[in-house]
Formats: structure tokens, C-alpha cells, sequence
């Protein structure tokens, strides 16, 4: 199991966040809460304040991509066997909707093949409070198998 999952498993979700936005310290910019982590699946929520807000006062597409960027990578370490490595080489992303409340961003590896190495595509959706998709990401994660 990875270290990441397990640590899931036994802080619980608050002091897991807390602990991957201290390790990884941008991610503290958009204030999020996981909901779910597991191999195939993560879910995080982050609350709407006027820190990550754009000119719209929506929020900001960078904010986005960092809630899909947090799903996609912790996703992955709890999805890959022991040993292997992973890093992300890109993001695909498309602005659906106007993100005007708290987003609920969700990362579904499910039809992700874990066990190959090379590049696999992650899908993200981020939800807005209404359930309505605001954005869609695909984050290209490089995995090695040792």
C-alpha cells in the first residue's frame, strides 16, 4: 500500500490534508479537503473564498487546475504498485462553466491500466455546489515500474 494511502487511512481526512498541503505546499493556495482516497478514486473539495476568485469573481482557472493537480497525483500514488514512481508531464484541461461556490473535484482512474508503465491519461472533473461539471481535466502521469 502506498505510504500516502495508508497515511489516509490512519490520520483520517483532515489531518491527511493538512499533511499533503504542508509536504506539498501550493496546494495550502486553494484550502482543500479530501473526501476520498483510495486506489482508483480520489475526491476533494475546495470552499469558495475571494483569495482563488478571478475578475469574474469566479473561480480562477489556475485554482482549477490545482484541485485537479492534488486529485490526479494522489490518485496515482495510491493506485501504482509498490516500488513504482510517477510524475506528471501534462494537463488538458476545458473550462465548462462558471465556478461561482465551493467545487467538488473527483479523480477516476478506474480504466487506468496501474500495472503498465509509461504515460496514462487521468481524467478530472470538478463540480460546482449545484453538481453542475465547471471543468474537465486529463493529466498525463508518467509511470515507472521498478
Amino acid at each position: 500500500m502506498s505510504q500516502l494511502l495508508n497515511l489516509y487511512n490512519s490520520a483520517g481526512a483532515e489531518q491527511f490534508t493538512a499533511a499533503v498541503c504542508q509536504f506539498a505546499p501550493y496546494f495550502s493556495t486553494i484550502t482543500p479537503q479530501f473526501v476520498d482516497l483510495r486506489a482508483g478514486r480520489a475526491e476533494a473539495t475546495v470552499p469558495f473564498r475571494r483569495e482563488i476568485t478571478n475578475h469574474l469573481g469566479t473561480i480562477h482557472a489556475i485554482a482549477l487546475c490545482n484541485a485537479a493537480e492534488l486529485v490526479a497525483g494522489t490518485m496515482t500514488d495510491a493506485s501504482i504498485p509498490a516500488g513504482a514512481r510517477w510524475i506528471p508531464k501534462g494537463m488538458t484541461v476545458q473550462y465548462l462553466a462558471k465556478a461561482k461556490s465551493d467545487v467538488r473535484a473527483v479523480a477516476d482512474g478506474s480504466q487506468v491500466a496501474w500495472t503498465e508503465p509509461g504515460d496514462h491519461e487521468v481524467p478530472v472533473d470538478v463540480f460546482d455546489a449545484q453538481g453542475t461539471k465547471v471543468f474537465h481535466a486529463r493529466i498525463t502521469m508518467n509511470i515507472k515500474i521498478d
